[in-house]
């Protein structure tokens, strides 16, 4: 039977991926050039790098040894492969690119289903199993849709598909102190994350009486209740800071104790080396 937490990654994967879709599927051909908030990288260079990254998940899950060969690749040039495999990608024909994305979303769909729910398959980092495969592939492809969506000049709107990148960006704390060579923190620490919830009328300019948001928002919890050091603020504002796409000057988070400070200012969610994040001011 499959696992039904599963089958749900599984699903806001796919629709995390139907929505960037929507963003690039009717672009002119000119807008593939335009300029992304990362250095160098163009819309097609975006695209082109989740397209090359789900080929990468695509062979882990069905084919070990062709997966190996990649790794080999990747070793040889831990800098630049990268970048490399984006800019073969951003070199093809818009129509083209897009429709082999669309090609690689729908066979890795495919196999993350077909898999079996305790195997654990190689990756770049530590194996995982394939709903933790799928919650990455979300990650990576709801932060480089944000810098999609931040070069078009469109403001997204936030979903609770969020938990799967706050989830990972919490789990990922101590890898954020070790690849940069420092000792992560013995304690553990609370966060609290105001999740997204829907758009409701509030107090505007033009009519300052009308009603605001009524209910409480959800609450997404990580960490022992009782923890000294804890860092609280909106979901969406927890993940762009982990996904480095914001600075944390721009950001309404909250960090009790030096040591959760301390966290904030280095965390990242994706494996590889320490990001250079954004300077402060630069996101939309």
């Amino acid at each position: 039977m499959p696992d039904p937490s599963a089958v749900a990654v599984f699903a806001d994967l796919h629709e995390e991926s139907r929505e960037l879709d929507d963003l690039v599927g009717e672009l002119a051909v000119a807008d593939w050039a335009r300029p992304t908030p990362a250095p160098g990288w163009s819309l097609a260079h975006q695209i082109a790098h989740l397209h090359w990254t789900d080929r990468a998940a695509l062979l882990a899950l069905t084919d070990a040894t062709a997966f190996a060969g990649l790794v080999e690749e990747a070793v040889k040039a831990p800098d630049t492969f990268v970048d490399a495999g984006a800019e073969e990608g951003a070199a093809l024909a818009p129509a083209e690119l897009l429709a082999r994305w669309r090609a690689g979303r729908a066979a890795l769909d495919g196999a993350l289903a077909e898999a079996s729910p305790g195997a654990k398959f190689p990756w770049y980092g530590p194996p995982m199993k394939a709903a933790s495969m799928a919650s990455a592939r979300l990650m990576e492809t709801w932060a480089h849709g944000q810098d999609v969506a931040d070069a078009l000049g469109v403001r997204r709107v936030p979903t609770d598909r969020l938990r799967h990148v706050a989830r990972i960006g919490v789990r990922a704390r101590d890898y954020a102190y070790a690849v940069r060579g420092l000792a992560a923190p013995a304690e553990q620490f609370r966060i609290e994350l105001t999740a997204p919830g829907p758009t409701a009328p509030g107090p505007t300019a033009s009519d300052p009486t009308a009603p605001g948001p009524t209910g409480s928002a959800e609450v997404w919890a990580y960490g022992p209740e009782d923890a000294t050091q804890r860092v609280t603020g909106p979901a969406l504002d927890f993940c762009l800071l982990v996904t480095q796409r914001a600075h944390r000057a721009d950001l309404a988070l909250t960090a009790d104790g030096p040591d959760a400070g301390r966290w904030l200012d280095i965390a990242q969610a994706f494996a590889g080396p320490a990001g250079p994040g954004r300077a402060p001011g630069t996101s939309r």
